[in-house]
């Protein structure tokens, strides 16, 4: 599965990147504090969790304004201006009604577009939100972490990776680490996290008319469950559904058994897993790729030709469904536990 990206505009002419994977009804998806639509595509576990909510619908996806490809903007974040982002994405895709699914952050906002447009919005899906973010943590907690990444924004970076993916391996942890500080700069980053604890959609839940399921997991790090538990009890005939897990990033731990209940809800089949396993050459290959040999030194160590050693990383790319080297030894780091699978033929 492969995405197209495009551009939607604000009212006051700002530019929304926004992607498109995947055929069928739309679910507009909005994401957590921040966003990368092309370096998101290329982290392994995230791409799979996408690929496979877009399997049978179309996906949409979105950098919020200063984040990503987005465009970068003098405004100050607040909820009136990520309810005109999701206007302007919503409008590029051109249909009458949407499903609509928001994540940590992102659910606050697809709450409030809900509750404001409920003849556009079919089906609702929340995960990891609240419904008053002074309840999230304490405000010596938040207040720490808000100076930490105003200070330091590489190591705020990490510390709060290990908050929202506790469930991920070391390398996998980095790695997104990374990608958040590729994603915006330190202002924007504490501005937007500023505004995910301001927030307080819970008035507005009541006026929330569409059918809502809301998805937690019970040892969220970031969001206490308890959170979910009254975005539940505050949406008329919402269901919840809590996961076991500590991970805040849906994509994070077992995504598959987030995935599975939002399907259901969607009236989407049930997605096929891909084959996300490596048979034991190729695990051997991923792990020389992960010491940095070339394909010569893969095919000296292993007594191959070196065209047959070009032969496998190709094929261990396309099985991953990755691009480059550098996240085929991602993988096989974060994976080195897991078992090879069996080659036939």
């Amino acid at each position: 599965m492969e995405q197209s990206l495009g551009r939607a505009t604000t009212t006051d002419g700002t530019e929304v990147a926004y992607a498109v994977s995947g055929a069928g009804r739309p679910l507009v998806y909005v994401s957590g504090w921040l966003s990368h639509l092309e370096l998101s595509w290329e982290m392994t576990d995230e791409r799979t969790f996408y690929e496979s909510l877009a399997a049978g619908c179309r996906l949409v996806r979105y950098d919020r304004v200063g984040c990503g490809l987005s465009s970068a903007t003098g405004r100050p974040p607040s909820l009136a201006f990520e309810l005109e982002q999701l206007d302007a994405v919503v409008a590029a895709v051109g249909e009458e009604q949407v499903d609509l699914m928001g994540t940590s952050m992102g659910a606050l906002v697809a709450v409030a577009w809900a509750a404001a447009h409920p003849d556009r919005v079919r089906r609702l899906v929340l995960y990891g939100g609240w419904a008053d973010g002074t309840a999230v943590s304490p405000a010596s907690a938040r207040d720490h972490v808000l100076g930490l990444v105003a200070a330091h924004w590489g190591l705020g970076s990490d510390v709060l990776t290990d908050i929202f993916a506790p469930d991920s391996g070391a390398a996998a942890r980095a790695a997104f680490a990374g990608y958040q500080r590729a994603s915006s700069t330190a202002e924007t980053a504490r501005a937007l996290l500023a505004l995910s604890y301001e927030l307080d959609v819970s008035v507005l839940l009541p006026a929330v008319r569409v059918p809502t399921l809301v998805v937690h997991r019970e040892g969220d790090r970031a969001a206490p469950v308890a959170q979910a538990e009254e975005l539940a009890r505050g949406i008329p005939g919402a269901e919840l559904v809590v996961l076991p897990g500590r991970s805040h990033l849906p994509f994070a731990g077992d995504a598959q058994s987030v995935v599975a209940p939002i399907r259901r809800f969607l009236g989407l089949r049930a997605a096929r897993r891909g084959s996300r396993g490596l048979t034991a050459r190729q695990r051997e290959v991923a792990a020389l790729i992960s010491e940095g040999c070339t394909n010569r030194e893969i095919a000296a160590r292993l007594g191959i030709d070196e065209r047959s050693a070009e032969g496998h990383v190709e094929r261990i790319r396309e099985r991953l469904g990755v691009r480059s080297r550098a996240q085929i030894a991602v993988w096989f780091t974060t994976h080195r536990e897991g078992p090879a699978t069996r080659e036939v033929g």
